[in-house]
């Protein structure tokens, strides 16, 4: 039997996750009480009907009944039931437009939080301790409805008992930290493509830049030294059992440097490990 776990910020797509894993065979039950997931583990275990892969949604609407989930979580570890938790994730910024876009009322707005600004501070801290327990994050903020499905894809379309996930990630620092990732590397200390007229509305994609990026030795020594910190990373980080790794590179923009690495630390990945994505967040900005 195979378990997830769905929780997160209300408004981070939680909806369209649960959706995403029902087209790719998950029993989903939405909305779960966290005190009835013990309960309900063992009647799918002890069930005649076999159901060999599950998906329950718990989240803010539960209120305080949301604090027994770190208990429950402790019952299926005793139990030796097996689960993943996926944590989905938004910054507060972009939560406030899409409840003022869809006029719905957030489920922790009340007498306490008068605003959905103070009911969104209310929520990331009582799902503080559910973030840190996830086995993976994805946060939404730049991500459109079709991107968050294949992000799950990606993850959950094979079993979840399998290889690592690793990610590649290319992101623009001017519009703000990744807060999934897990590492980061700056490459803003490398010359700029930006600054060359034929190559400034291209991207690290496109071989004339990334060719360029790499043309300078700073920027093979430093290639060279990061395949070799994340190979001695890896084999440590699935060792300790880790269910997903978020390798982020950061330039200025988003669109040359930090795309030409994360592009050549994929393909260097691959020959090793078989399940490695790439995502680039900013390319298009």
């Amino acid at each position: 039997m195979e378990m997830i776990i769905i929780t997160g910020m209300s408004g981070a797509g939680k909806s369209r996750a649960m959706n995403t894993l029902e087209d790719i065979g998950f029993y989903c039950v939405d909305n779960m009480p966290a005190k009835l997931i013990g309960k309900f583990a063992e009647l799918a275990a002890q069930s005649e009907e076999y159901i060999p892969k599950m998906a329950v949604a718990i989240d803010a609407r539960g209120g305080n009944m949301f604090n027994d989930l770190s208990g429950e979580l402790d019952v299926l570890d005793a139990n030796d039931y097996k689960y993943k938790m996926l944590f989905l994730d938004c910054d507060d910024t972009v939560l406030m437009r899409r409840y003022k876009e869809t006029r719905r009322k957030h489920p922790l707005l009340n007498d306490t939080n008068v605003s959905v600004d103070m009911a969104i501070k209310a929520e990331r801290k009582l799902l503080s301790s559910a973030r840190a327990r996830a086995d993976y994050v994805i946060d939404t903020t730049f991500l459109t409805s079709m991107q968050l499905k294949e992000k799950i894809i990606d993850i959950f379309a094979s079993s979840t008992s399998e290889q690592m996930l690793i990610s590649c990630m290319s992101f623009g620092f001017k519009y703000g930290y990744p807060s999934e990732a897990d590492l980061v590397f700056d490459v803003r200390c490398l010359p700029n493509p930006f600054y060359i007229d034929e190559l400034k509305h291209k991207t690290g994609i496109n071989s004339e830049v990334s060719d360029y990026v790499m043309s300078f030795e700073e920027s093979k020594q430093l290639e060279a030294k990061l395949f070799d910190l994340v190979d001695f990373l890896i084999p440590l980080y699935i060792k300790e059992g880790k269910s997903q790794l978020v390798i982020a590179f950061g330039c200025t923009g988003g669109r040359h440097r930090s795309v030409t690495f994360a592009e050549n630390m994929q393909k260097h990945i691959l020959e090793s490990y078989k399940k490695v994505t790439i995502q680039h967040r900013d390319i298009n900005k």
